[in-house]
C-alpha cells in the first residue's frame, strides 16, 4: 500500500469505528475509538484462529506491521497535536504553578523512571540498565490523552492546570531521558552499530541540556517570530498558514539540530496561545486558527487512537511470559506515580495546600498514550523488545479505558466541590 492508500484507510475506519462508539457504546470519542478497534483487533485475532484458512490475521499484521507507528506519531503527527493542546492552555494558571509543574515534568519523570526499573528488573530478572528504559519510556504522561480526557472530568480548574501543563512538558523531558536510558543499555544501537562504549555524565548532561534547552530555545525564538508576523498581516488564511509554518517549520529545525522538538512546540504553542492570538490577530483571525487546530487535533488524535487500538495485533504476548509480566506492570506503573507525585509535593513549599485528594486525583490522572507505545517500538531488536512492548501496550490500554473513564468519579470522590475556588491550594 502506498501512503495515500495506507492514509485512505486509517481514515476509513476511524470514521466508521467513529459512528460504532457513537451509536452503541457512547463513550467519549477517544477511548470509544480505541475500545471499538481493540474490538475489532481482538475479532481478527478470533477468526485467525478459528479459521486460518482465510488468512485474514496474516493480512491485518502485514498491512499493520507496514506502519511505522514510531515515525508516524514521533515525526508526523505528535507536533501538531502538541500544539493544538498548548493553544487552549491557561498560560496565566500555569504560570502560577509553574514551580509544581516544572518539578514534576522534571525530577517527577526521573523518580517514576527509577521506581518502574527497580520494580520491572526484580519483577522479570531483566538487567536493570534495560528495565530503566521501560521506567524512562512508560513515566510521561501523555497530553494527547490526558488533555482530551481533563476535558470531560470535571476537575478544578487550578488542578486541571497543574495536571495539563505537566503533561505539555514531561512527554519532552521524557524524550530526553529515554534517549539516555537507551543508550546506557544499548550503545551498539546509539552509535549505529559501530564500536559501543559507555556513555559518560558529561555527555548524559551534554544531551540533557542541548535537547530540553535548546528545544525550549528554539521554541521561543521561532514562537515570537511568529507572533511579531502576525502583527503586521491581517489576512485569516495567511495567519493559519504561518501557525502551521511554525509547527511544522520548528519541528524539523529541532530534528535536524538534534534538540527536543516535543519541547520547542510546546514552547511556541503557549506563546501564540498567551500573546499571538490575542495581541496579534483580529477577532475574526482568532476564531479560524482556534478552529482549524481543534478540527486538527479532533482528527489526529481518532487517528492516533485507532493506531493504539491496531497495534495489538503485531505484539507477540507469548514472549517470555509477557503478557502477565505486562498485567504486573500496571500497578508497578501506578505505584510509580504515586511516587513521583507525591515525594516532590510534600517537600515543594509551593504545594503545601494540595490536599490528598488531590494528589490522588494527579496520580489517577496521569495518562499515558501514544508516546510511550511509539519509543517502546523504537527499540532496537533485542531479547527483552517485546517484553518491554507487550507491558507498555498494557499500562497505555490500561490507562486510557480505565483510569480515563473513572477519572471523573475519582475527581467528584475525592477532591471537595471549594477545591477549585481561590485560596483552596488545590
Amino acid at each position: 500500500m502506498n501512503a495515500l492508500d495506507l492514509a485512505a484507510l486509517l481514515v476509513v475506519l476511524a470514521a466508521a469505528f467513529g459512528l460504532v462508539n457513537e451509536h452503541l457504546l457512547r463513550l467519549p470519542n477517544a477511548i470509544g475509538l480505541l475500545a471499538v478497534t481493540l474490538i475489532a483487533s481482538l475479532a481478527v485475532k478470533l477468526l485467525h484462529f478459528a479459521v486460518p484458512s482465510l488468512g485474514i490475521g496474516e493480512s491485518a499484521q502485514r498491512i499493520v506491521a507496514g506502519i511505522d507507528f514510531h515515525d508516524t506519531l514521533m515525526q508526523g503527527m505528535l507536533g501538531f497535536l502538541l500544539f493544538a493542546g498548548a493553544l487552549h492552555v491557561d498560560f496565566g494558571a500555569m504560570k502560577q504553578h509553574r514551580s509544581i509543574i516544572a518539578t514534576l515534568a522534571t525530577v517527577g519523570v526521573v523518580i517514576s523512571t527509577f521506581v518502574v526499573g527497580i520494580g520491572f528488573h526484580l519483577l522479570t530478572g531483566m538487567p536493570f540498565e534495560v528495565a530503566l528504559v521501560f521506567g524512562a519510556l512508560i513515566s510521561p504522561t501523555d497530553p494527547v490523552a490526558v488533555l482530551g480526557i481533563l476535558k470531560t472530568a470535571g476537575a478544578p480548574h487550578s488542578l486541571e492546570t497543574k495536571i495539563a501543563g505537566e503533561s505539555l512538558f514531561n512527554d519532552g523531558v521524557g524524550v530526553v531521558v529515554f534517549l539516555i536510558t537507551a543508550a546506557i543499555a544499548f550503545p551498539a544501537a546509539a552509535h549505529g552499530g559501530g564500536d559501543a562504549h559507555p556513555i559518560g555524565f558529561g555527555a548524559v548532561a551534554e544531551l540533557f541540556l542541548v535537547e530540553a534547552v535548546g528545544g525550549a530555545a528554539l521554541g521561543l525564538a521561532a514562537g515570537w517570530l511568529v507572533w511579531q508576523l502576525t502583527r503586521r498581516v491581517d489576512d485569516y488564511g495567511l495567519e493559519v498558514l504561518l501557525t502551521l509554518a511554525l509547527v511544522m517549520g520548528s519541528y524539523s529545525l529541532a530534528t535536524a539540530l538534534h534538540t527536543s522538538g516535543p519541547i520547542a512546540i510546546v514552547v511556541a504553542g503557549l506563546l501564540i496561545g498567551h500573546k499571538g492570538l490575542p495581541e496579534g490577530m483580529s477577532e475574526r483571525t482568532q476564531q479560524y486558527v482556534t478552529k482549524f487546530w481543534h478540527l486538527i487535533d479532533e482528527l489526529l488524535n481518532a487517528v492516533l487512537f485507532l493506531l493504539i487500538g491496531l497495534e495489538l495485533l503485531v505484539i507477540d504476548w507469548t514472549a517470555g511470559g509477557a503478557l502477565w509480566n505486562a498485567v504486573a506492570a500496571i500497578p508497578l506503573a501506578l505505584a510509580a506515580r504515586w511516587v513521583a507525585v507525591a515525594g516532590p509535593l510534600a517537600v515543594l513549599p509551593a504545594a503545601r495546600g494540595i490536599t490528598a485528594g488531590s494528589r490522588t486525583v494527579m496520580t489517577w490522572g496521569g495518562l499515558r498514550g501514544g508516546i510511550s507505545v511509539a519509543l517502546a517500538l523504537s527499540l532496537p531488536a533485542s531479547e527483552h523488545k517485546e517484553q518491554i512492548l507487550a507491558a507498555t501496550y498494557v499500562v497505555v490500554v490500561f490507562s486510557i479505558l480505565v483510569q480515563g473513564l473513572t477519572l471523573a468519579r475519582v475527581v467528584r470522590a475525592v477532591v471537595p466541590a471549594s477545591a477549585g475556588v481561590p485560596g483552596s491550594g488545590s
